[in-house]
């Protein structure tokens, strides 16, 4: 992981595709996309079994390994309205009560508008964008605000690397901009988009079990 200043604060950039504020105890969280797999299915569209699993899995070694009390989900925590189906919300539920103690807070994204707002019970508060926080609002739409350094999502976005066989790699990364910084998605089955860095913007790609700056 790495720690880099942004907005004044430090934000330490995690392999795993999310990123924490030590100081606060906070883990951000982008994009989770829980239940897409089965939303696919539903469909008639034949993909693998296990997302939803391997992203609260994931999700739960982050939790351990770090000093986490509050998680901030920067919207689409859900894919869809299928992913209210009772074989996922199970899971979300045996999940939340391993974490009873944690702080959920749900900034709605578009997926959230369609898919609805997580049942009551698992204890998430809803909020809409901005969620001020620091010198921070945290959004899902990756839009400049005049009330604070934009911390968001929704992008999915990737760098593109070339090597000099040409060999070319796409790698999620965080993009960090004048006003805004995007986070890579957190789900494991999101797709990925292609970004276009401008001369000063910081872009730190995700390899393996390392972040690295790319350079400019």
């Amino acid at each position: 992981m790495l720690t880099v200043c942004v907005a004044g604060e430090p934000l330490t950039l995690l392999p795993e595709k999310a990123a924490y504020l030590a100081e606060r105890q906070l883990l951000l969280i982008a994009d989770a996309h829980i239940g897409k797999s089965m939303s696919f299915r539903r469909l008639g569209v034949p993909v693998p079994q296990g997302s939803t699993a391997d992203n609260l899995a994931n999700l739960s070694a982050l939790i351990a390994r770090l000093d986490v009390r509050r998680v901030v989900f920067l919207g689409d925590l859900l894919h869809s309205a299928h992913a209210q189906s009772p074989a996922t919300q199970a899971a979300v539920a045996q999940w939340r009560e391993l974490h009873r103690d944690l702080d959920l807070t749900l900034v709605r994204g578009n997926h959230d508008d369609r898919a609805g707002d997580p049942p009551a019970a698992l204890g998430i508060e809803v909020v809409d964008a901005p969620l001020r926080l620091g010198p921070w609002a945290l959004c899902h739409h990756p839009n400049a605000r005049p009330d604070g350094y934009v911390l968001a999502g929704h992008l999915h976005p990737c760098v593109r690397l070339k090597g000099r066989a040409r060999e070319r790699l796409r790698l999620p990364c965080f993009w960090f901009r004048d006003r805004v910084g995007v986070l890579p998605a957190f789900g494991g089955f999101t797709g990925m988009h292609p970004i276009d860095p401008q001369p000063h913007d910081r872009v730190f790609a995700l390899a393996g079990d390392g972040v690295i700056e790319v350079p400019s």
